[in-house]
């Protein structure tokens, strides 16, 4: 038996373990020319401002049936970051020509416009990435508009606030608040009055629009990789490796002179163990044993103790150089925990297991190796 052991102790390698990669808080992975992309639909409201209507009483109210007109709009667009995103707008729509304050006079005319909308989401841009129900989007628009009635073409440009409410990962419902302002023959009439300030030579529109949306792609980014905890972490676990190693190759030793001085057994008592204390070591900030060859040990004292109606004394331990007092001492007991639940499952009963949790401690050298839980009998 002693011989099976020292050789599987001699050929074990580190058991491979699950470690979570730590991430940067509000920094992202660049998404793939496919990630990230949407399309959106819209019924829109839209008042119309002309500056042929100054000096004639017309009423301000955008709601009114002097101003208002009513259409639809589809969208396609692409998130670059979490931040800045891209979109063109195709919106179909009937306006008016106001001059008079009377519905009856003022003409309604077919238009058709497309724009691009650089965006930003202002929610990500000052608070940082996260999956939200609501992001508040400001965007610009520059782009063409053509009045089909009267055949003429304006410069379009504008401003807008989209407000998106996210139902599901891939569907969303928006409402979106814009202006924008064209070329003075934008209804089909030229410039009217004498005055020339800018915001009296324009046609002008203001629009509402309500609808829905779905993501395409991959949706959402990845947080980046926190490189240096990393490297921090991978050589701990180097640390946590060769302690064990070391530990392995002790043992071993131990092994093979007991093998030496073995003498044939002549009863079924157990001898007192050759040690009377034995380490498990775990990884950096993790309650999993590090490698199941620290058991070898601890095996040994579980059957000594059932043999002799001993108490096995359990004492956790974390590594006082990361993470605050209060996590530590929490860490130390579940390692604890986690040995004396191997013990259970080798025969001890759960009365005779006492555990113990000091926290965080430096009190070898390297620091990782006090990353572990210590088992001895009382």
């Amino acid at each position: 038996m002693l011989l099976l052991v020292a050789g599987l102790t001699i050929t074990a390698t580190a058991q491979e373990t699950t470690t979570e990669i730590p991430t940067k808080k509000n920094r992202v992975v660049t998404n793939g020319f496919w990630d990230n992309w949407f399309i959106d639909f819209g019924y829109d409201y839209l008042s119309a401002y002309s500056n042929q209507e100054h000096g004639r009483g017309v009423s301000g109210n955008p709601f009114s049936n002097v101003r208002g007109a009513h259409g639809f709009d589809v969208s396609l667009g692409k998130w670059a970051t979490p931040a800045f995103g891209m979109r063109a707008k195709f919106q179909a729509a009937w306006a008016k020509q106001v001059n008079q304050n009377d519905a009856d006079i003022n003409q309604l005319y077919n238009q058709v416009s497309l724009s691009l909308q650089p965006m930003l989401n202002l929610h990500n841009l000052f608070a940082g990435y996260k999956p939200r129900v609501w992001n508040i989007i400001a965007y610009g628009s520059a782009g063409w508009l053509r009045n089909i009635d009267y055949e003429t073409n304006s410069f379009l440009f504008g401003i807008g606030v989209l407000n998106q409410f996210n139902v599901t990962k891939r569907f969303h419902i928006n409402v979106d608040i814009y202006g924008n302002v064209g070329d003075a023959d934008m209804d089909g009439v030229g410039r009217g009055g004498g005055n020339t300030a800018l915001f009296k030579t324009r046609d002008w529109l203001v629009g509402w629009s309500v609808g829905c949306g779905f993501n395409l792609g991959k949706v959402g980014w990845d947080n980046a990789p926190d490189v240096d905890a990393i490297m921090a972490m991978n050589k701990a676990q180097v640390d946590a490796l060769n302690a064990s190693l070391a530990d392995s190759q002790a043992e071993n030793d131990r092994l093979q002179n007991l093998l030496k001085n073995q003498k044939p057994a002549t009863n079924n008592v157990v001898a007192a163990p050759v040690t009377t204390r034995a380490s498990v070591f775990f990884n950096i900030n993790k309650s999993k044993i590090a490698s199941r060859k620290d058991l070898v040990n601890v095996k040994e004292l579980a059957e000594y103790a059932i043999a002799n109606n001993r108490t096995v004394v359990v004492t956790g331990y974390a590594d006082s150089n990361t993470g605050s007092a209060e996590y530590n001492q929490a860490l130390s007991q579940r390692r604890a925990d986690a040995v004396a639940a191997e013990l259970v499952k080798m025969g001890v009963s759960s009365d005779k297991i006492e555990t113990a949790a000091k926290g965080g401690v430096s009190d070898l050298d390297p620091f990782s190796y006090n990353r572990r839980a210590t088992v001895s009998l009382k």
